[in-house]
């Protein structure tokens, strides 16, 4: 609003200022006489400087009128000039003006469009490592794959887009299944880009599925060095691949490398509860008893598990069962009031067969945690103190049914796995494998089990429902009977 007035201001004042100079011209006395080979012509001054200021205006406009001649001229001859200038930013702005509409097609899901701006940016811009990534991404989106690779294809001829390009076609293989292929793109990806997180971890999951562990634990390596990793996650990772190494070092015959990366993977990562295993087995297999009790104790006070109880009852295994129980003591006092801990003591009792002691070491967990070994131990004290028949089986057939307790999941896909493993075997995730509980109703056998109880004996049998049955029974063939 101010601007405008100002420039009002100003036009007024110049044309206050042209009227009253022509004013004073008007006012100057005399005449001015051109004669130029007989042609003659009188002026006054007032009109000498209007002729002037034409005159003047004519020349500038010829000089123009001259430069856009030779521009036209130069333009035509293929040289750069202001008039190819002009052309050039309008081919500019409209080639802009579609790459912005295509990658607004582009995030809407616009599929077909995209691709179609892309096109007409490349026709105005000619710029193909701006508008060939926008043509791949659209091609993948509207299903066109073929148009997708050559354009990526077209990626890698320039420096620029190179790993753009290798990348794409990575993720096209991947999505193909071809892993061996996708393996190398990803080697050559992270050549070109070590830093980059993705390409690291697309790299490690497939140096791992294809047992490459030695590549595994460079790339890890690189990943702690790039920041892309805290250590205590790559201290974990970095152990289960050293793990791995030794379970192929084992199977080629280098026992001793193989020791000494099962050694490795134990100090990198105490509760890694197969590397412990593993430790303890290979310094049982050395007689180093004590070094071996020392490493299962360690982890025992993480995670209890029943696989470190078993590699420690394989420190002596021809004891008999007194004696394992006096051996197992300190094990069993780390934590005491864990399931684990308790069912292990009722297992040992149950060896020992003083049932009294496993029922007491068992407690009150089938009612507060049941589960199916749980359950199973009940079963056998049931069994080992002179049951029926009936009651064992009642209690087998409700461990049927029973929550089957931790496992190892894999916390990608939740998938159960037998035993631990570095790779899901479902969804090829590396390092996923974790010993909880599953989700409720997951493992959970189908609907007719609830049946079991009346097929196999109810878990408890008094004599005087056995009666009220007998009657009921009476009853029912009464009616049976009368119905005939």
């Amino acid at each position: 609003m101010l601007w405008s007035l100002v420039k009002i201001l100003a036009f007024v004042a110049l044309v206050t200022a042209l009227t009253y100079g022509g004013l004073l011209l008007m006012d100057v006395p005399g005449e001015v006489v051109i004669d130029v080979a007989g042609f003659g012509m009188t002026m006054s001054v007032l009109e000498l400087v209007v002729v002037l200021a034409l005159l003047v205006l004519l020349v500038w406009l010829g000089i123009k009128l001259i430069g856009l001649l030779v521009a036209t001229f130069k333009f035509l001859n293929g040289d750069e000039t202001a008039i190819s200038r002009y052309f050039s930013r309008n081919r500019e702005r409209k080639g802009f003006d579609a790459l912005s509409e295509g990658m607004m097609a582009l995030a809407s899901g616009e599929g077909q469009l995209a691709l179609a701006k892309a096109s007409r940016a490349e026709k105005y811009l000619g710029k193909p490592h701006l508008t060939n990534l926008l043509a791949a991404q659209a091609a993948e989106m509207s299903g066109d794959r073929k148009t997708a690779e050559r354009t990526y294809r077209k990626l890698l001829e320039d420096e620029k887009t190179r790993f753009v390009g290798v990348r794409g076609i990575m993720k096209q293989k991947l999505a193909d299944g071809d892993t061996e292929t996708a393996l190398k793109l990803a080697e050559k990806a992270f050549a070109i880009k070590p830093r980059h997180e993705e390409t690291q971890d697309t790299l490690l999951r497939l140096q791992a599925e294809k047992a490459d562990w030695k590549g595994a634990r460079a790339t890890l390596g690189a990943k702690l060095k790039s920041g892309t990793l805290p250590r205590d996650v790559h201290k974990r990772r970095d152990a289960v691949l050293a793990l791995s190494e030794a379970v192929e070092l084992r199977e080629q015959g280098a026992e001793s490398k193989a020791q000494e990366a099962i050694f490795e993977a134990n100090r990198l990562s105490p509760d890694l509860i197969p590397a412990t295993v593993a430790a303890a087995r290979a310094q049982i297999a050395k007689g180093a008893i004590r070094p071996a009790a020392r490493i299962i104790k360690k982890t025992w006070t993480t995670h209890p598990h029943p696989d470190l109880a078993r590699v420690f009852a394989e420190i002596a295994p021809d004891e008999d069962p007194q004696a394992r129980i006096k051996r197992f003591k300190p094990l069993l006092k780390i934590k005491p009031d864990h399931p684990e801990t308790r069912m292990l003591l009722a297992e040992l009792q149950i060896a020992a067969e003083d049932f009294p002691a496993a029922r007491r070491a068992l407690g009150d967990l089938i009612e507060t945690d049941p589960t199916a070994r749980s359950l199973t131990i009940m079963a056998a004290i049931e069994r080992g103190e002179g049951k029926p028949d009936t009651v064992v089986r009642g209690w087998l057939t409700k461990a049927l049914t029973a929550p089957r307790g931790p496992q190892w999941i894999c916390d990608n896909c939740q998938q159960v796995h037998s035993d631990w493993a570095p790779v899901c075997g479902n969804c090829h995730a590396f390092d996923t494998l974790d010993w909880r509980r599953p989700p409720a109703g997951e493992v959970a056998m189908p609907s007719g089990t609830e049946m079991l109880p009346l097929i196999v004996g109810q878990i408890e049998s008094r004599p005087e429902d056995a009666q009220e049955e007998t009657e009921e029974a009476h009853v029912i063939d009464g009616e049976t009977e009368a119905e005939k």
